[in-house]
């Protein structure tokens, strides 16, 4: 059986070369990038709201595993501080704007977006383009804690904790600002506004993370049940689908293929068809994530399977005393 496709793609010796050059070209679209950031968190006047605001951010384009780190944030907070707690989310890809409560058996992904309606499943939901409007609405609803699924770059509202989730093997990548790297804005700018840093994986991160004086937590993404060995072929359009692949080899699985698509992708009838006569030709079943099932219809999901994963802390209580600064007053408010 030969490698998957994935990881057996070559890098274009041309692309290497041109790379520099590109980035060279972009360099002005990232000043400017940074420089319009930058302006609007220095000048935008945060919305207060009653509820506590926790915020999960990242300082990169997508890909570090911010959704399972508010999922088990959510799932951890409600079991030992029986408070409300909901996500919030920008909806990005929706159609819908909100602010409004995500309901998994009333919403589809192209009305909401794949990962809101992926936390709908496990907990409490909501999604608002205007985070000041959400927050507002969800306060006013009765929502205790608000776990923001990204957002550290939107100054719209408060936040009484800010956390970065940082992949460890990926890091900031080449440390160049959007498009000229994958950043979305200058690295120490980023971890001033923190406090703490969150790290997912067993690579090594950046140095500059331990030097900034920051708590940091190590968390790895791991999967709830055993997986049959297969063989699969698997397919995932998310921010870095190699992790996914990672996951299911590190778990026993045999992959006979993998396909990578663009984070967020809308599957066509003609994408199935041709996942599904790949799986044929290669007498594998399919598997992918479960925010790329979120995308599918109900009709196609029969004959596909998920590998459902959470997020397991190094030193939960050490985040929990963090935590526990923030949402006591209002813990103590239920008892």
């Amino acid at each position: 059986m030969r490698e998957p496709r994935f990881w057996a793609r070559d890098i274009d010796p041309k692309s290497r070369e041109a790379a520099p050059l590109f980035r060279f070209l972009c360099s002005p679209a990232a000043w400017l990038y940074a420089t319009v950031t930058r302006h609007k968190i220095a000048t935008t006047t945060p919305e207060s709201v009653s509820a506590k605001v926790i915020c999960v951010g990242n300082l990169t384009a997508g890909g570090v595993g911010k959704s399972p780190v508010v999922a088990g944030l959510r799932r951890h907070i409600e079991a030992k501080y029986q408070l409300r707690v909901a996500t919030l989310s920008r909806g990005y890809k929706g159609k819908l704007k909100g602010p409004l409560k995500v309901d998994s058996a009333q919403h589809s992904a192209s009305d909401v977006g794949d990962e809101p309606l992926m936390l709908a499943q496990t907990g409490e939901a909501w999604i608002g383009a205007d985070r000041a409007a959400a927050g507002t609405a969800m306060s006013s609803d009765g929502v205790d804690v608000i776990l923001m699924d990204d957002g550290h770059q939107n100054p719209g509202l408060m936040k009484d904790l800010s956390l970065i989730v940082v992949d460890s093997t990926a890091g900031f990548g080449n440390g160049f600002v959007i498009p000229k790297g994958p950043l979305r804005e200058p690295v120490l700018e980023g971890l001033s506004r923190a406090d703490a840093v969150i790290v997912l994986g067993d690579g090594n991160p950046p140095a500059i993370i331990f030097d900034s004086g920051l708590p940091v937590f190590q968390g790895r993404i791991a999967p709830t049940r055993k997986i049959d060995k297969g063989p699969y072929v698997a397919f995932a359009g998310i921010g870095r689908p190699e992790k996914f692949f990672d996951t299911l080899t590190k778990a026993g699985a045999v992959l006979a293929d993998a396909i990578p698509y663009p984070d967020h992708y809308a599957y066509k009838p003609s994408d199935l068809r041709y996942l599904r006569q790949l799986a044929a030709e290669r007498d594998a079943r399919l598997i992918t994530t479960e925010k790329d099932m979120a995308r599918l219809a109900l009709t196609d999901r029969d004959d596909i399977q998920t590998l459902p994963i959470e997020l397991q802390f190094d030193q939960i209580e050490a985040l929990d005393k963090l935590i526990a600064d923030v949402i006591k007053p209002s813990a103590n408010g239920k008892d």
